[in-house]
């Protein structure tokens, strides 16, 4: 678990004090860690080797400003909970671009689930959270079968036996992929080891393909791929590339909320550079 000092660093970030658990402030927690906190591989382009330990994770989150892709946001994310005396269990989750939900997806994600918070409306007490899906969740939800709209998506959850997983999130049509399953005993962080080292090293992962930053927030989310941003919900707008050094970062920084303070200068122009190079090479296949 954290200690108190990342703990605090941690929450100044999200800029929220400690409370005991409800799902008030689990509701808070959530949608400030996804408004806050980048769902990011620039590290990756930037030429850094980052492990999922989910107390490295924290720790990078709270005292660096950076974010991670989901092993590291719902790692850290769980870490910060469980310090908080929240009930926390991580699950083996697969994201499926498209088509139904299949095995070989499972171990490329991290989920979290939230126990002993009933409501009237979620009388189990059990809650779906996930800050590591980029333009997904803004929010937990019950963990009960049906539908939800967290704007300007509809998603929905159901049971599942199809020898995959034994939930599903179904995400909309506008999103970035089409679901995601996962099972429902209880994951060690070691089941995830190799999958991370493939999708942070393999040139056939997308992670390597093309780096990533996005921000979710309560009416969309802002989405940046190698140089291009794009917003999708509430001032949707076109595609653009950024080709300007100083405004590719200023983007990341202010529409993204991914900062660079404690990165070695070196590791700035390799990203820069392999970006810039990805894109110029991608518009010369195109015939631009």
């Amino acid at each position: 678990m954290i200690d108190t000092s990342v703990q605090a660093a941690y929450l100044r970030r999200l800029g929220l004090e400690a409370e005991p658990p409800s799902v008030g402030a689990l509701q808070r927690l959530h949608r400030r860690h996804v408004e806050r906190v980048a769902y990011e591989t620039m590290w990756i382009h930037g030429g850094e080797t980052w492990d999922i330990d989910p107390g490295a994770s924290a720790a990078r989150i709270a005292l660096d400003g950076r974010g991670g892709y989901c092993f590291h946001l719902n790692g850290a994310f769980s870490e910060l909970l469980m310090s908080l005396g929240y009930t926390v269990t991580r699950h083996v989750g697969g994201v499926h671009r498209e088509g139904s939900p299949y095995a070989d997806s499972m171990t490329n994600h991290l989920v979290l689930t939230v126990a002993g918070l009933p409501t009237d409306e979620n009388p189990s007490g059990e809650w779906y959270v996930d800050a590591g899906l980029g333009d997904a969740l803004y929010e937990p939800v019950p963990l009960v079968a049906g539908r939800f709209h967290q704007e300007p998506f509809d998603l929905s959850l159901e049971r599942t036996d199809d020898g995959v997983g034994d939930w599903h999130l179904t995400h909309d049509p506008a999103g970035s992929f089409a679901g995601m399953s996962w099972r429902e005993r209880v994951a060690s962080m070691d089941e995830f080891v190799e999958r991370h080292r493939w999708l942070s090293s393999s040139p056939e992962s997308g992670f390597v393909r093309v780096a990533t930053a996005q921000r979710r927030d309560a009416t969309g989310a802002d989405i940046l791929r190698g140089l291009v941003l794009t917003r999708v919900g509430a001032g949707a707008s076109n595609s653009k590339p950024l080709t300007n050094r100083a405004e590719w970062f200023a983007a990341l920084a202010d529409v993204c909320a991914l900062r660079f303070d404690r990165s070695e200068p070196d590791m700035l122009d390799r990203l820069w550079e392999r970006c810039l190079a990805a894109h110029r090479a991608q518009e010369a296949s195109a015939g631009l």
